[in-house]
């Protein structure tokens, strides 16, 4: 029986969530707490000027296909990837008994079954006599294509995080700029300013404490993606080469890390006490 090569879809990363909002939370908090009122904050004009500005220069370098993708891409921050690496290894070394024992070509109905493009791709090559050599070169393409994809999103908001500071200051100085053309009321004089330099604050909140994250943690769960191609390429790569099952495992886990090996050792450790 195959191995569940993903975890369940839809999960929540409860840390971008709790993240976002200890940061609002924070900033607001921070307000009232200083005895400021929570809605001088909340400026519709500063807002549209800072996100209709650094949305526009974003236009202005990607493209629109770009653009859009990346927005799409800003809700897998709040989803955890679905890798199940340990699941991965043990179909691997599954596929590797099998092959060990009635050969490549056995694994045709077990390619079939396999819902991962990646993998099902690979395992096809192996089975249709490909060089080992031939099959990670165009494999490694395959990854590099993938890494180019999820660059992508992450380039975009690390630009939004880089223009939005200088749009949030420009906010302001045509906010200054409005109230020096009303000076005829010293009395709204502050409050004019107070409200002008709140396009500051959301140039620079949304740059710290959105965009600049979100490109992070797209980045990280990327990489956790690329590391999960790179344990099927490699024990595919080990199964047409023939290598032992257990050598192949060995491998294959030092792409975990060291947390991830502790568990799979305390599990085998204690089916092995159950066993007993």
């Amino acid at each position: 029986m195959s191995a569940s090569l993903d975890k369940p879809k839809g999960t929540v990363d409860v840390a971008s969530i709790l993240g976002l909002i200890l940061a609002a939370l924070a900033i607001l908090g921070g307000q009232a707490l200083e005895g400021g009122s929570v809605g001088s904050i909340l400026q519709p004009t500063a807002a549209l000027i800072v996100l209709g500005g650094t949305f526009g220069a974003c236009l202005l370098q990607f493209q629109l296909s770009a653009a859009l993708t990346s927005l799409k891409a800003l809700l897998k921050v709040f989803q955890e990837p679905g890798i199940n690496n340990r699941g991965v290894i043990q179909e691997i070394i599954r596929l590797a008994n099998k092959a060990r024992k009635e050969g490549v070509i056995s694994l045709e109905s077990d390619a079939q079954r396999i819902s991962d493009p990646f993998l099902k791709k690979a395992l096809t090559m192996a089975m249709d006599g490909v060089e080992p050599k031939v099959l990670r070169e165009t494999m490694e393409l395959e990854i590099s294509n993938l890494e180019e994809e999820a660059e992508q999103p992450i380039k975009f908001w690390q630009a939004a995080g880089g223009y939005s500071p200088t749009i949030g200051i420009l906010g302001a100085v045509l906010g200054l700029i409005h109230v020096m053309e009303n000076l005829s009321d010293p009395s709204k004089l502050g409050q004019g300013i107070a409200v002008a330099f709140v396009a500051t604050i959301y140039g620079v909140g949304f740059a710290n404490l959105i965009y600049l994250p979100a490109a992070g943690k797209l980045k990280l769960k990327a990489k956790a993606r690329m590391v999960a191609k790179e344990i099927m390429l490699v024990g595919v790569i080990s199964i047409l080469e023939g290598e032992n099952p257990r050598l192949i495992d060995d491998k294959l886990r030092s792409y975990l890390s060291r947390k991830e090996q502790e568990e799979i050792a305390e599990s085998e450790a204690s089916g092995q006490r159950r066993a007993a």
